[in-house]
């Protein structure tokens, strides 16, 4: 294929617990399109897992390579969550963000998360996940991976602030400190700070795709719901509508950033002025996409983030996967020359 046809994009991968299958479905479908040249990704949580699992797979096998590594990490993510007596219970609490609607498992995590630290009722600090992405990803591939660049997001416990893996930095803490939420897990300690879960201040975050990334077309897989018609009434409801804008309310801050300093660029004119710093250059050429499927994610429900069943994910693979296929029937042309996503939007 001619370089003139292949576009050049960068990805934002949302976290969203078992809801990042859907995640799985877009990367599929983009790795199979060889129009589609991925040149950096940054996740957080599950979309740190996704990142990680691609880079290893492309290290490996190319595009195929990292198409069998994710379908290889689902699988394995579905078959841990169904043995062990301690198994469930912790897939469960990260992927549901405690909530199972009705279930005695919603009880139980309650009250440990009311009454226990992670230190008290986990004192050995037991981690399916960390397990399955120690066994499937080679960080030392991962971090020498010239196929596409990694960042990977995590909170600062002791200063509340990002904290940015970069891929020299990319191991099996760090992603476990991007996933690690704070009623549920220790928080990781690396090179003496502690880190939670990355989508309490990014989620994901985009500014070093666009500080250092050579391509422009900067495209937002987005797993969490912005908008909910109806309103919350049950406590379990308000809960989960809680957590959503909770994780969503960092990307909101970053997009409205974004589309306050490109409308105050456009308005500066043309030529730019001299001495304009590198990153307002790199933010007045960027143009912003989004891959979603909001409707039938919200229909899901927040309870559903536990429900790591094969034919669940495989679900969620489906919808994925198409829409990633209706984005590149309507977005593919547009990569290059103008954005899909108006960031204008989050200025009101």
């Amino acid at each position: 294929m001619s370089s003139r046809q292949v576009k050049h994009i960068e990805l934002a991968l949302q976290g969203g617990g078992a809801h990042g299958a859907f995640t799985w479905g877009v990367l599929d479908r983009l790795l199979e399109d060889e129009r589609i040249e991925i040149d950096a990704i940054s996740g957080t949580s599950a979309g740190a897992m996704n990142a990680v699992v691609l880079a290893d797979g492309l290290m490996v096998g190319g595009r195929q390579g990292a198409r069998e590594a994710l379908r290889r990490f689902w699988s394995r993510v579905s078959n841990a969550a169904g043995h062990g007596s301690m198994l469930p219970n912790a897939m469960a609490a990260f992927f549901g963000h405690w909530s199972i609607e009705g279930s005695p498992l919603q009880l139980y995590l309650d009250w440990l998360g009311r009454s226990l630290s992670p230190h008290q009722f986990n004192p050995l600090d037991l981690n399916p996940l960390r397990d399955i992405v120690a066994a499937e990803v080679d960080f030392g591939r991962v971090r020498t991976c010239d196929k596409v660049r990694l960042f990977v997001s995590a909170t600062n416990v002791r200063t509340g602030r990002l904290k940015e893996f970069r891929q020299s930095e990319l191991s099996t803490e760090a992603v476990m400190a991007s996933a690690c939420l704070p009623l549920v897990f220790r928080a990781v300690e690396i090179d003496g700070e502690a880190y939670w879960d990355g989508g309490y201040v990014g989620n994901p975050s985009l500014l070093p795709l666009i500080a250092e990334s050579p391509a422009h077309d900067l495209v937002l897989v987005q797993i969490n719901p912005s908008r909910r018609d109806a309103l919350p009434t049950t406590a379990a409801d308000i809960l989960d509508r809680l957590n959503e804008i909770t994780f969503n309310s960092s990307l909101v801050k970053e997009l409205r950033s974004l589309g306050l300093i490109q409308q105050l660029l456009r308005l500066e004119g043309e030529p730019p002025s001299a001495g304009r710093a590198p990153l307002f250059t790199q933010i007045a050429a960027l143009r912003m996409h989004r891959i979603e499927a909001e409707a039938e994610l919200a229909k899901l429900g927040a309870g559903s983030k536990v429900n790591t069943a094969w034919p669940f994910l495989t679900r969620l693979h489906r919808i994925g996967y198409g829409a990633a296929q209706a984005w590149l029937e309507a977005s593919f042309t547009h990569l290059g020359r103008r954005s899909t996503l108006a960031l204008d939007a989050y200025l009101t």
